[in-house]
């Protein structure tokens, strides 16, 4: 069955990212070293906390400010905490080609607000969807069942019409489970090869060579 709409997840699929570069940056200017502050910034209890909306930005840089003793302000550190991205260009031909079909588009991402901001500001892909499901807007994160079904109430569809690309298999998971069409992304190229099976588009429009 051909999906009517498809889904992305942002980090590891549409863009790379990398918080240890974050870490590099930000230790000059903090009392403690990038290995212990990678700690306290990547996929921990804080990060998660803002990233599901129980802290504002300001209560995130107050606690990183405790923790680390960045001397900068919180313009400086939004800056160089949110620019830790490189694009994944094969897979934004694959958006572009779609939405070229006029294939409505949304983001499904486990981010925080510092991040979304940047991306807005940095590349112009991020516009062109037709909506954003973000955990640190709805209070909750992939794989919780109740960020899915805000998915199928912004999107309009359920089931089978949806395809959903993902790098995490947890997250995946939760969509099976919910009968979404899924893609477990590994490689640019064998994502491409997957949606061009569930008849979405033909090789030639993909960018590839």
């Amino acid at each position: 069955m051909i999906p009517k709409t498809i889904v992305f997840d942002l980090g590891k699929v549409l863009l790379d990212f990398d918080y240890s570069i974050a870490a590099r940056k930000l230790q000059p200017r903090c009392r403690i070293s990038a290995e212990e502050l990678l700690k306290i910034i990547d996929q921990s209890p804080l990060l998660y906390r803002f990233e599901t909306n129980l802290m504002t930005t300001e209560q995130f840089f107050g606690e990183i400010q405790s923790k680390s003793g960045f001397l900068g302000d919180l313009a400086e550190f939004g800056e160089i905490f949110g620019n830790i991205f490189t694009p994944i260009e094969p897979m934004l031909q694959l958006h572009a080609a779609l939405r070229a079909r006029q294939m409505p588009a949304y983001i499904f991402s486990n981010t925080n607000h510092l991040a979304v901001r940047h991306i807005r500001m940095r590349y112009p892909f991020f516009q062109d969807f037709d909506g954003y499901i973000l955990s640190c807007e709805h209070g909750v994160m992939k794989p919780d069942e109740r960020l899915y079904e805000i998915v199928e109430r912004y999107t309009g569809q359920n089931g089978s019409d949806l395809l959903y690309i993902d790098d995490r298999p947890e997250n995946i998971a939760t969509a099976n489970r919910r009968g979404w069409q899924t893609v477990l992304h590994e490689s640019p190229v064998g994502t491409i090869e997957a949606v061009q099976k569930v008849g979405l588009l033909n090789e030639q429009k993909t960018g590839r060579s």
